[in-house]
Parts: structure tokens; sequence; C-alpha cells
């Protein structure tokens, strides 16, 4: 019962008490924002923009980003800044992370939104794991990893830096982390994709509950959300008709997508939200207990650094 009404209230928000309008005055704010270059990101961005931060969309193609970061000037009169970012490709990952601290900005917040949600089944990263892990889980992990000594000397000059990790109502329905299938492998194709994406929304909140455990007294605040259920391009691998009319009756615009991502990246009480949950729109949240689990945090901590350390 307590899934069922979690399940209603994160897909049947009321609506937002909270608007783009009441971000604050960003000038001199650093953002990253992961997948920037479309949907969720895309607002996310825009507005950013508007209240004058300075944003790095970290995307995959660099047409495609070159052609938002456009369309954003042409919206906002600013213009953001394009990060190669492949989280599918771990040497990419660390170019990415390479190329932004070369930059010499500070980092002040890290919005981890980009995600990749049931693609074929014979799809995997570069490296060899499931698509969908390597991908929102094990890509973002090693991007923020790489990322943290610029969150810390930020923060130890300039006050607390966020890290943002923007889940899904998947977790709600996610039957946990089964580590046999985070590689090709029987396990993952018995698993099936659908499952293989509540398992990567899943190790999403485990992530970020173990960041916000591992350096919530070190000045960074690390939050987790679920966007909402939207009109966005993220359903164009969905194949199944049912799934694809259920969405559609769902679906909220993509501009509200954005809202609960803006309120816990820019709200000024964001300093206290270290370890929290939200959902739709800008709401606190209790998250079932599974993935706040400190054990599982350091198990799949472990087994994450494993997987980086051939490219330290």
């Amino acid at each position: 019962m307590g899934i069922a009404l979690s399940f209603y209230r994160e897909v049947f928000p009321p609506e937002p008490t909270y608007s783009v309008n009441d971000i604050p005055e960003l000038a001199g704010k650093v953002f990253i924002v992961t997948g920037g270059n479309s949907g969720v990101g895309k607002e996310t961005v825009k507005a950013l923009l508007q209240h004058n931060a300075v944003v790095f969309v970290a995307a995959r193609s660099q047409t495609k980003a070159e052609e938002a970061i456009k369309d954003l000037k042409a919206i906002t009169g600013k213009e953001a800044h394009f990060l190669q970012l492949d989280l599918s490709d771990l040497q990419s990952v660390k170019e990415a992370a390479r190329r932004f601290i070369e930059t010499g900005n500070q980092l002040h917040v890290l919005i981890n939104n980009a995600g990749v949600m049931m693609p074929p089944l014979d799809q995997i990263t570069k490296d060899g794991y499931d698509l969908q892990f390597g991908t929102n889980v094990l890509g973002h992990f090693y991007f923020t990893k790489l990322l943290l000594p610029t969150l810390l000397s930020t923060a130890k000059k300039s006050g607390p830096t966020r890290i943002v990790t923007v889940a899904s109502t998947g977790v709600l329905m996610s039957g946990g982390l089964n580590f046999d299938t985070f590689k090709e492998g029987p396990a993952r194709k018995k698993l099936g994709n659908q499952a293989l994406y509540l398992q990567s929304k899943f190790g999403n909140i485990v992530v970020a509950q173990e960041l916000a455990r591992r350096y919530g007294d070190q000045g960074i605040v690390t939050t987790s959300l679920n966007p909402g259920s939207l009109d966005s391009d993220l359903y164009r691998h969905v194949t199944s008709p049912i799934q694809k009319a259920i969405a559609k009756i769902i679906a909220h615009p993509v501009a509200f997508g954005a809202l609960t991502s803006l309120y816990v990246a820019t709200h000024p009480d964001g300093v206290n939200f270290n370890g929290k949950f939200f959902i739709p729109w800008a709401r606190p949240a209790q998250m079932r207990p599974e993935p706040l689990d400190p054990q599982l945090g350091k198990e799949l901590w472990a087994w994450l650094e494993e997987q980086v350390a051939k490219f330290e």
C-alpha cells in the first residue's frame, strides 16, 4: 500500500507551487548539466541561463548540443558552453572531466541529469557494461568522482556545493541490485531491458545516498529526485503500444520536469538538503528503505571504484 500511494503521489502531483521565477540570481555560479541538450536537461539549462549562471552542457553529440546552445541563446540572450561527454564510454568521461578542470572554473553545482531508458537489449557500453547501468550509474559515478576535487575546493572558497541526481518513479518498482547483470551476460539478458532500467534508477539513489554520507560533512550537498512522468524523448526506445499509451496518459509538460532539479540546485535552503529525496514538483518525500541501506551503498561504491580503477 505504501508503494502504491507513493506511486500515485509522484505520477499525479498537485499543481506546482514553485516556478523558475523563484530562482535566485546566479551570476558567478558555475553549473554542469549532463544531457543538457534536450528534454528536461535543456529546460534546466534555459532557466539557469535566464538567471545568469555559467552553464556547461555536457552531451555526447556536439551537433545536437551546439544546436541547443544556439536555440537557448536566441531565447535567453545567454550562451552556454559545450562539454563533450559520452557517459557510455569511460575514457570519454575521463576526458570530459579533464577538459572542464582545465578551464580553471569553479564548480558550484553538478546536475547528473542524462539517462537512457529501455534501449534494445543488444546495446552495451563501449566497455562492455549494460547500456543503462553503464550510462545512468557507472558513467555518472566516474564523472562525479573526477569532479569531486573541484567541488570540494569550490566549497572551501565559496560555501557548500551541490550534486543533484535525477532518478525516476521507477525506483519504486525496482527489485534492487543484481550485480551479475551490470555487465553483458546471461543474467543481464534474462532480466530484460525494463527491469534493467528500473535497476539503474535504483542504483542512482544508492550512489546519491553514499555520496551524501561520504561528503556531506565536507561541504558537498547531495540530493536525488524523481523529475516526474514527462512528455519527453526518454521514451523513444519504448516499443510496447500499451506502455506508450500509459506514458501518454500520465505525461506532463517537459518544462515541469526541470522544476525539482532547479529547486534543489538553486534554492537558498538547499544547503540543508543533504541526503534528501524530492518528487514532483519540488516536494521532499520519503524514499523506500532499500536504496538507503549503508551496507548496499558501500558494496556498490566498491564495485564502481573497481570498474574505473583501470582508467585512473
